[in-house]
Parts: C-alpha cells; structure tokens; sequence
C-alpha cells in the first residue's frame, strides 16, 4: 500500500470516528435532556437538523489532521505519544492531562476570542451561534475556518508534551464531553463543581451559557484562567430565559395544534 494511500484511509477512518463519537456522545445527552427536562428541545427541529450538519461537516475536519498524525506515530514515530506507563513517573500521567487541557484551553480562549471580532465572527463564528438557545447536537456546529482553529490544536500538543496513549484518550473524552454538556442547557454536573468554590475555576454549562447570552464575555473551554486574568469573565448565566422560552414553543405548538383540529 502506497504512504499517501494509507494516510488517505487513516484520515478517513480518524473522520469516521469523531463523527461516530459525536452522534454517541450528543445524542446520549440530548435524550437525557429531553427525560431530565422534557420539552426543552421543543421547536428546535429545524436547528438541531443544522447543528448535525454542521458538526458533521466538522468532523471531516477535525479527522484529517488527527488521521495524518496518527500514521506518522503508528509508522514514523512522530509525537512524544508513549504507550509504555513506565517510560515516565507515574505521577507524570494526570500532570500530562492537566497540561493538555491547560494548554488547549489556552489555545481555545483565544483563538475563541479572536473569533468574536467583527469580521471573524461575520464569517465564520456566527454559524455557532446561529444556535439560540444551543442544544446538545451544537458542540461542534462550526464553519469549517472556525473548525480547522479547534482541529490542529490537539494534533499540534502532542509533538511538544509528552502524553500516554490512555491519558490521551481521557483527554480527548473530556474535550467531547465538555463540549457537549456545556451547551446542552441545563447542569448535569453537580453543584459543587460549578457552584461552589470549585466552581469559580471551572467552566461547565451555567458559565458557557452567559456566553451565549451576551456574546461578549466567558471565552473559555474548560477553566475560567483566562477569562478571570483578562477580565472578560461575567460569572454564571441561568436557564431560566431558555425555559420560559421553550415553554413558549411548546403553547405556540398546542394552540396551532388545536387550531389545525378546527378547520379540520
């Protein structure tokens, strides 16, 4: 098999399995959206059909850098991707996480940030926001420049920090996690983890919400550093307009229901 053939199939198969990842992982917290807060979703059909799109299309995105640097570490040895736990401290394994997910969120907030200026935001980053209120099929609802951003970061961390295979795996099933649950509407974590002192550090849906609110402010991904340091942190958002107004869709709903049985 030829290298540019392999690579080929390696990008395909990279782009299968964030596609795969994305419909487990949204569509589990988008039913347990609607069995936790039943009618949240109402009315939203034709924008989570966009949002599906839109992260499929991502997908292709985020699986071609990852299938390339796949191969090279499989056939080349490229990255500082180890498989042998031995071959650093044990205590190495969970400071690895925490500096992929520091360095991402670093990565992430600006690049984020940079994406709310005028024209970034004209042509790319208002796809995601198209999104109002987002739901859990949003996560990676993104024009593809704004894809490409979030796709090369992790690709790139692994030629500069040393991780274990299995620690890169939990650092990827945060970053799918997160970014679903963050944008599903309601805490599914709890309170002390964003509530509490715990809390004024982490970012989970209450804290990404406000961002949605108000656009300007609450850029990070999974720590509220940045944001805290650059004063662009406005605190935690509340569910309670999202409600009122999924309450509203579901009366529009009924009365035009009731009013289709009439003429009937």
């Amino acid at each position: 098999m030829s290298i540019a053939l392999a690579i080929l199939l390696s990008a395909a198969a990279m782009t299968m399995i964030v596609g795969v990842r994305y419909l487990i992982t949204s569509g589990a917290f988008a039913w347990a959206t609607r069995v936790r807060h039943p009618g949240l979703y109402t009315g939203l059909d034709p924008q989570i059909r966009r949002e599906i799109w839109w992260s499929l299309a991502s997908a292709a995105i985020y699986g071609v850098p990852a299938g390339v640097v796949a191969w090279g570490w499989q056939n080349r040895g490229w990255t500082q991707i180890y498989t042998n736990a031995s071959a650093y401290p044990l205590w190495y394994l969970p400071v690895s996480v925490l500096l992929f997910l520091f360095a991402h969120d670093t990565w992430f907030y600006w690049t984020h940030r940079w994406m709310h200026r005028p024209k970034p935001f004209r042509i790319a980053h208002a796809v995601h926001h198209a999104s109002r209120p987002p739901t859990a099929w949003a996560a990676m609802a993104f024009h593809p420049i704004e894809a490409l951003t979030g796709a090369v970061a992790i690709p790139l961390l692994v030629f500069l920090i040393p991780i274990h295979v299995a620690a890169l795996g939990l650092v990827l099933a945060i970053m799918t996690v997160m970014g679903v649950t963050n944008h599903m509407g309601w805490e599914v974590f709890p309170r002390f983890m964003w509530g509490g002192p715990l809390g004024a550090w982490l970012i989970t849906a209450s804290h990404h919400q406000r961002h949605h609110e108000r656009y300007g402010c609450n850029y990070g991904l999974y720590f509220r550093f940045w944001d805290r340091l650059c004063g662009t942190d406005e605190g935690l958002g509340d569910f309670t307009r999202d409600r009122a107004r999924a309450a509203a869709r579901r009366e529009r709903g009924n009365a035009d229901g009731r009013n289709a049985g009439r003429a009937a």
